[in-house]
């Protein structure tokens, strides 16, 4: 998934917009599932097609934070650096004096991805600044204990050890550097002196400028609007309260509220989740809003003199975070000690670790479509279908999801939530996406055979040779079904690397050995005879490729899976008729615990005849990392695609990339009838629809889906997994009806007619 690129006219708002040079943005790759205990589908609701939409929200510009003195130009490139350690690349920077020289610790930059692999660089950064004599004739040169705001006494340095002077030091230098900076739109103004080849020195007549002084050169002309910006500074300006009109700036990463007047800041702040850079030091705050810890993408916040006694435990969700600006507080001791002795990150992690479980979210709705479909003898033929990647044990770790607590991440507590969604929504078919051998054979087969679940299960490719206790960590797909309800007639395994390279026209296809078949992604495939009614059901569990970067592989996974779903389906169109439907009872008291008084006696239907296998029932679920927009989902719901896609970025993959693509099916997507949900995948990097139930629309009609999210929950939860979503992905349910076969149509015969000639 990319950023878009922003454009905006310049709004009549504020007195200074930044124009940031031209960048293109980073695309961001996905992560993964979502999920919460205790999901209730009977509460329903009458669809309609006024269903507001969860709002959507960019994912984060991969960018580094500005530090105190560094801010956009315009045309003027510099050297970025960090204050408290990070990595540097070109920016807009100005050289301004430092108390001392500064040492930079490495950090990690990540980027999140579905199936994340992520790279982690260190960087380690210095810049000794140098500036012209008179530079600090107003301020202090040295920060001494005697100037501390928060009540320390004077001899406190004396009692802290070496580490806590370290993180401490860098506390007291930065306040100081914050405390220079109180001049109306000071770090806007230092840019605009920076494009003229001025070196501003801060002096007190600074912070005794009007605000009326002449910035017509900093006005972005007719000319120029169309270059992006993504900083403001409102600094120094007195405010009192600020325009809901500026949390509408979601594109905004860097934004100065220093030395204002500001007693709140509101919960709206949350919506600017591409913020890297946030201050809001000087002003009258006496506590933050839990919605801070939507701001994941922060690397610097500064809070230094205000009068914060505490610190919300949403601000744990900052894993990004690499300076925390809090002198000058009347900080708890207890947060205050552990930014001192081991630093920023050592809070964060403090305050996510010490997180209290939220309030879970009020159910999802069941949306009703359909309370009337039936099957033409009457007898309504109708069946549920879940479909739901649960995040597997090994790809749940603090590296790919650093926001989320230590507990929520622990196997034993999210297989618990896991177990609970599958058993609460009670669904006929089940196809999970990422259950690892191991869990399969030992949890999850053992645990829903008490539900009348039985299973069918492969892991991916690669677990073929492993060893037997290192192939258990090998997820894969598994496919439960109600054995009470249905019979398995056949079961299939489709390797879509492997099945590539059987193909006739794979020899001499270079990308279909290189690209395809070492991605080891499968589908399983099970035939379905429903016990009463005989109509028979083919139900595809498929989890493809996650990676943005190989979406021509995406697009020949599906390519593939659809046209073995086009064999089989033939093959399935020649299955004799079941004769024996009766279900396996364990023992004959099990049979007479109803009543007799209860128990109808309904005669088992035959087995449905089929013509062809376009005419059979189908389902196809799963995990497809793929957008509405992808053409690996027009391929399934429009069933062709020409050849030389611009997906395929003219690679060759044989008959596929030279004919095209198609499959006989009408599939639509369950949700289809709702516009798709908002999201099916949701962490702080990444929020999109990747999971499908796909149907076939000539056998099958929707009649019922589960809902979104509860969205005020979402607006202080920016990521999944968390206490009550097991997965980054989220559990799609859908009701489905059988259409009844239309009988042939035939021509009445009244008799011999008279020639009304006569």
């Amino acid at each position: 998934m990319a950023d878009g690129t922003y454009r905006f006219q310049q709004p009549g708002t504020g007195q200074f917009y930044f124009q940031a040079q031209s960048q293109q943005l980073v695309q961001n790759a996905h992560p993964r599932h979502l999920l919460r205990t205790g999901t209730d589908s009977r509460g329903k609701i009458k669809f309609t097609n006024d269903t507001p939409p969860s709002p959507s929200r960019s994912p984060p510009l991969s960018q580094t934070v500005l530090n105190s003195y560094t801010m956009y130009g315009q045309g003027h490139q510099g050297q970025h650096t960090m204050m408290n350690g990070s990595q540097a690349h070109q920016r807009f920077a100005i050289q301004m004096p430092k108390f001392q020289h500064q040492n930079h610790h490495p950090h990690h930059t990540q980027q999140h991805h579905h199936h994340p692999h992520h790279s982690q660089t260190s960087h380690t950064l210095t810049q000794q600044h140098s500036f012209p004599a008179g530079t600090l004739t107003s301020s202090t040169p040295h920060f001494t204990p005697s100037h501390m705001q928060n009540g320390t006494p004077s001899n406190a340095e004396d009692d802290i050890d070496e580490s806590a002077n370290e993180h401490w030091q860098q506390q007291l230098q930065l306040a100081a550097e914050s405390r220079q900076a109180n001049s109306p739109h000071y770090y806007a103004r230092a840019v605009a002196q920076q494009t003229k080849g001025i070196q501003i020195t801060p002096t007190q007549s600074d912070a005794q400028e009007t605000t009326g002084e002449d910035c017509s050169h900093l006005v972005i002309s007719k000319d120029e609007v169309n270059q992006r910006w993504r900083a403001l500074d409102f600094g120094g300006q007195g405010l009192r309260a600020l325009s809901s009109a500026l949390f509408n700036y979601a594109f905004l990463d860097t934004l100065y509220l220093n030395h204002n007047k500001l007693k709140t800041l509101p919960p709206a702040i949350g919506q600017l989740r591409n913020l890297r850079h946030l201050d809001l030091s000087g002003n009258d705050l006496t506590e933050l809003p839990d919605e801070i810890g939507m701001l994941t993408t922060l690397q610097k916040l500064l809070i230094f003199d205000n009068n914060l006694h505490t610190l919300p435990y949403e601000m744990g969700y900052l894993y990004h975070l690499e300076t925390l600006g809090i002198e000058g507080n009347p900080l708890n001791e207890v947060l205050k000690s552990h930014i001192m002795k081991e630093g920023t990150k050592a809070l964060i992690k403090y305050l996510k670790e010490e997180m209290p479980v939220h309030l879970p979210p009020s159910d999802r709705d069941w949306i009703v479509l359909d309370e009337t479909a039936s099957s033409s003898n009457g007898a309504v033929d109708k069946f549920t279908v879940l479909s739901y990647n649960t995040l597997c044990d090994l790809s749940a770790s603090p590296q790919h999801y650093g926001y989320a607590p230590s507990r929520v991440l622990a196997w034993e507590y999210r297989r618990g939530l896991i177990l609970n969604e599958i058993r609460t929504h009670d669904a006929d078919i089940a196809c999970l996406q990422e259950i690892d051998q191991g869990n399969y054979n030992e949890f999850f087969r053992e645990q829903l055979a008490y539900n009348d679940y039985k299973g069918v299960y492969w892991p991916r490719g690669r677990a073929m040779g492993m060893h037997e206790e290192e192939a258990k960590g090998v997820d894969g797909c598994a496919t439960f079904f109600k054995g009470s309800k249905y019979i398995l007639l056949d079961k299939q395994m489709i390797n879509f690397g492997q099945t590539a390279v059987r193909r006739p026209d794979a020899k001499g296809q270079d990308d279909i050995y290189n690209r395809l078949w070492q991605k080891d992604h499968i589908a399983v495939v099970i035939f379905l005879e429903n016990r009463i009614t005989g109509t028979r059901l083919i139900v595809v569990n498929a989890h493809l490729y996650w990676d943005p970067a190989f979406k021509d592989v995406k697009l020949i996974q599906t390519a593939i899976l659809m046209e073995e779903i086009t064999k089989l389906a033939e093959t399935y169109a020649r299955f004799p008729p079941r004769t024996e439907k009766t279900a396996f009872r364990f023992s004959e008291a099990e049979v007479g615990s109803q009543s007799p008084d209860n128990q109808t006696s309904i005669e088992p239907a035959p087995s449905t005849e089929y013509v062809s296998g376009d005419q059979i029932p189908l389902l196809i679920c799963g995990d497809f990392n793929s957008a509405p927009s992808s053409a690996a989902y027009n391929l399934i719901a429009n069933g062709r695609l020409t050849e030389e896609h611009p997906d395929l970025e003219k690679r060759m993959y044989g008959n596929l990339s030279r004919l095209g693509m198609s499959h006989p099916f009408k599939l639509k997507s369950a949700y289809g009838a709702i516009g798709e949900l908002s999201f099916t995948n949701y962490t702080p990097n990444f929020k999109d629809i990747l999971d499908y139930i796909w149907y076939s629309s000539n056998a099958l009609h929707v009649t019922g889906l589960l809902g979104e999210v509860d969205k005020d929950y979402l607006q202080k939860v920016p990521g999944f997994p968390n206490y009550h979503f097991p997965s980054d992905h989220l559990a799609l349910l859908a009701e489905f009806s059988v259409k009844g076969k239309k009988a042939k149509a035939v021509e009445a015969d009244f008799g011999p007619q008279r020639d009304k000639s006569n």
